[in-house]
């Protein structure tokens, strides 16, 4: 068994990783059930200036690794870059505010001291998406290392260089053998490794049917679990909004990564006032996009990750299209070699289509219109999913106050929905659970000891 690195602009084999043998992986889990013992007590400033050197380290080997990043599932290369820019951002944010943010806390009670303590659980295995092959895992190892737990990166199976790339970071910027491992095995032996008694506790993005077996698995062995699912985040345009505005941040965050995003823009709620206003500058700014090579700067949009989720996202277009939905452009796979699809309206989705219940995972901007402002509310959260979501208005009291009626677990008014380190990231409904990021984020896998003192 192998994994196998394919260039998804051409189908190219790039190369050919082995799975690890039996043997192998009980020696991986071992070395770093060896390791954890001295990385939790080592004093955080230790743990901290090693995370300052692996963010040097990204940062010197960005075109490197971008270059990778697009090879393997072909994300353009200026967002490769970009990507790659993150994580050294993360890495110093926690090197920073780690030992601020794991602080004891001093709480007044009848004892004469006590306290709240903040201490690593042990490992945490981490079950990882391909769609920000560098990003998804550095907002989860930053954290994780500098709270002094050990790490372990089961890597989806089309982007096993980075993987290794990502696990040469923590070698060259200095981290005792042991403290983060990458696993190559297949999604069948998780079970295993989630079980296993020196793993203590698992952080999972991807799908929702890889959320509930993570769930379960880590729930039937009492273990801590964290999951970031998918989503379907509602863009609202209300009559007020400014659209050059809208329309900009709307193409941005719809056509990021080729809108394999589980943030991206879906659906584009439009109020009936504005709606075929905005659908004509929405339409000639897609059918503008650069769109081609992954490695050219200027391309904006990109082949997908793997022919099969173009076949699928196709599958979902013509399905919707059979059903009522009304294509506006593209809506049809690419003529060439590689796992390409055109940049893509889908006009006038309804109740009772796939484009309405369904994740679209790719660049297909999905439009539904509103009557008024409540309908727009009412159509936003008519959906499993519950990650994101984003107003457009004039008025930012009035788009706080939608803001804070949308069932998601970040809300942006009039700007597009992202991660940053600084603000807690994740999810409700079937969009998952836990938070990533900020203070909340180190303190998702540390034992909040209580210490009483007489």
């Amino acid at each position: 068994m192998s994994f196998k690195s394919v260039n998804p602009a051409d189908g190219n084999t790039i190369r050919e990783v082995d799975a690890f043998t039996h043997e192998q992986l009980e020696s991986t889990l071992q070395s770093v059930a060896d390791a954890t013992a001295d990385w939790k007590v080592r004093a955080i400033e230790e743990r901290c200036a090693l995370m300052q050197e692996a963010a040097a380290v990204l940062r010197k080997h960005v075109d490197e690794y971008a270059e990778i990043i697009v090879q393997e599932m072909g994300k353009p290369i200026t967002e490769a870059r970009a990507e790659v820019e993150k994580c050294g951002l993360v890495c110093d944010y926690y090197a920073e505010t780690g030992p601020r943010f794991l602080a004891d806390e001093i709480i007044e009670t009848d004892a004469g001291r006590s306290l709240v303590a903040f201490q690593p659980l042990g490992t945490v295995l981490a079950v990882m998406p391909w769609n920000f092959p560098f990003w998804q895992v550095f907002r989860f190892a930053a954290p994780t290392l500098v709270a002094g737990n050990t790490g372990l990166l089961k890597h989806a199976s089309n982007v096993p260089l980075c993987a290794l790339a990502i696990e040469s970071v923590f070698h060259e910027a200095g981290f005792p053998d042991g403290v983060f491992r990458t696993l190559m095995i297949q999604s069948s032996r998780v079970a295993d490794v989630i079980a296993d008694p020196r793993v203590h506790a698992v952080t999972l993005t991807g799908s929702e049917p890889a959320g509930r077996e993570v769930a379960a698995t880590a729930g039937a062995n009492i273990k801590k679990s964290l999951l970031e699912l998918g989503g379907s985040d509602p863009f609202i345009v209300l009559e007020d909004a400014d659209l050059e505005l809208a329309v900009h941040d709307g193409i941005t965050s719809r056509f990021l990564n080729t809108g394999q995003s589980c943030i991206a823009a879906k659906r584009f709620i439009l109020v009936e006032a504005i709606a075929e206003e905005f659908l004509q500058r929405f339409k000639a700014a897609v059918e503008s996009l650069p769109f081609g090579d992954p490695m050219d700067p200027d391309t904006r949009v990109g082949p997908l990750a793997r022919i099969d989720l173009r076949d699928a996202l196709h599958h979902q277009v013509i399905d919707s299209i059979a059903a009522g939905a009304v294509p506006v452009t593209g809506c049809n796979p690419e003529a060439r070699d590689g796992a390409w699809y055109q940049p893509s309206i889908l006009d006038r989705v309804a109740p009772g289509m796939c484009a309405w219940s369904e994740e679209l995972f790719g660049p297909v901007a999905l439009v539904i219109r509103a009557r008024d402002e409540a309908d727009a509310i009412r159509i936003a959260n008519i959906t499993d999913f519950g990650l994101g979501g984003s107003v457009w208005t004039a008025d930012s009291a009035r788009g706080e106050r939608i803001a804070r009626q949308i069932d998601c677990g970040c809300a942006f008014v009039n700007g597009m929905v992202k991660s940053d380190p600084r603000l807690p990231f994740g999810g409700v409904k079937h969009s998952g659970y836990g938070r990533e990021l900020s203070q909340l984020g180190i303190r998702e896998f540390v034992n909040a000891k209580t210490i009483w003192i007489r």
